[in-house]
């Protein structure tokens, strides 16, 4: 296969991979709410809610990863021997599989019926996705040390507005619940 082809399997590999991780702690957020609804509603969400996860995650998210992981693979070679933005974004790569398996976890966790934290805390978690998905773009599109600068900085700068924007959106839930 020709670079290019494999770059494009790669991309595309990459966002079904992320849409994947942004839906499932989604349905982990609404499981977790479920929870705490009445027996006769939460009857009918729960299960209806760990279905979704279910074909999401394996369906979806867990084969969209490991062609991910497959296509950059087989692009290592053409960048042989790897360039310091490539190192470093492989070190972001390994930082978003282990995202993942902390995803795979949970999802054990919620089918077995029991909640690992709360949809706060789920909210929160949720962004941790959104936060590599922008490290590891600045880091492919500007490829140098300076990049990694501008990471770093869009990555906090995203993590306090993405904090700020959580709570309020929970201050204005618990205003408007009363």
């Amino acid at each position: 296969m020709s670079f290019l082809t494999f770059k494009a399997l790669h991309i595309i590999s990459v966002v079904a991979w992320f849409a994947g991780l942004f839906y499932i702690v989604r349905l982990f957020v609404y499981i977790a709410e479920a929870h705490d609804r009445p027996p006769e509603e939460a009857a009918i969400l729960r299960p209806q809610l760990e279905l979704m996860a279910r074909r999401l995650w394996f369906g979806i998210t867990w084969p969209a990863g490991i062609a991910t992981l497959i296509f950059g693979t087989g692009m290592i070679h053409y960048f042989w021997p790897p360039p310091r933005w490539l190192l470093i974004k492989i070190g972001m790569v390994a930082l978003l599989v282990a995202y993942h398996l902390v995803c795979h976890w949970m999802h054990r966790v919620f089918q077995a019926g029991r909640v690992p934290m709360s949809s706060q805390n789920l909210r929160i978690f949720n962004e941790v996705a959104t936060l590599l998905l922008v490290a590891i773009v600045f880091m492919v599109v500007l490829k140098d040390a300076l990049a990694l600068i501008w990471a770093i900085a869009g990555f906090t700068v995203l993590s306090l507005v993405l904090v700020v924007a959580i709570r309020l959106y929970r201050a204005k839930r618990v205003h408007s619940s009363r």
